[in-house]
């Protein structure tokens, strides 16, 4: 592969999904693919600006009750479910599978993630990136991308370059793009400096990587525009930052 330099050589890490951080409570069930909480590991804070990527699977009437952030993006990927977000900012929707939503903590927001189900689960992804202003403006945008993903292709979720279509991300740096593969389908990964690229659902043939399923991840420096096939129904999620 050509590409990388002495700071950043070209590397493709293969991250299995079983060896993740993993917390369980009476109504979580959730996959860290980085430190999180008291899960600590110096070598293992992020990617690129990429520092939280949680695998959360909500069981139903339970939830994350109100707490603040502060300078911190925000991306919400419901896979399965409906989550019920209210937020300091007045803010009071359901994201169901479809719905890009990109909450901007700015100079301090309190907010709960709730099951909007009282018996049924709800999966989600949740990803933070590091903003390029702090003390901004806490907001939050929610955006129905059902139409672009049933493409088949890899579209823009959430944009601080101004991406048609996805919702905005106050870190010029950083694209998420989220792919819905059938059979006999492929895309290629961006070919950003810093690319991780997680299956959510199903299984994916990744270039230079080999088989991912669902949960495993691959952490990609300046490694190029990496072929992903599927020959099942598979998502994926896939972030592009410097």
């Amino acid at each position: 592969m050509a590409g990388g330099d002495d700071n950043h050589p070209v590397t493709v890490e293969v991250c299995r999904g079983p060896e993740r951080f993993h917390t369980v409570l009476p109504w979580l069930d959730s996959w860290h693919s980085f430190s999180f909480g008291e899960h600590r590991d110096p070598s293992n804070v992020g990617h690129g600006l990429l520092i939280v990527n949680n695998d959360d699977t909500i069981r139903g009437g339970g939830g994350f009750g109100e707490h603040g952030h502060r300078d911190m993006e925000i991306v919400t990927w419901v896979l399965e479910g409906a989550l019920e977000h209210r937020d300091s900012t007045g803010t009071h929707d359901v994201i169901v599978p479809g719905l890009a939503q990109r909450m901007s903590a700015g100079r301090g927001i309190r907010h709960s993630e709730m099951n909007a189900s009282a018996t049924d689960t709800v999966r989600l992804v949740q990803m933070w990136v590091l903003p390029d202003t702090q003390g901004a403006e806490p907001s939050y945008e929610q955006r129905d991308i059902s139409d672009a993903l049933a493409s088949g292709v890899l579209v823009p979720v959430a944009s601080g370059r101004g991406d048609d279509g996805a919702v905005t991300l106050h870190q010029r740096d950083a694209v998420l793009w989220a792919g819905q593969l059938g059979p006999s389908t492929a895309a290629r990964a961006p070919a950003g400096p810093h690319v991780h690229l997680f299956v959510a659902r199903g299984e994916v043939e990744l270039e230079d990587a080999g088989s991912l399923a669902a949960g495993d991840a691959a952490r990609l420096t300046d490694a190029g525009a990496l072929a992903i096939r599927a020959d099942v129904n598979a998502e994926v999620l896939v972030w592009e930052t410097a």
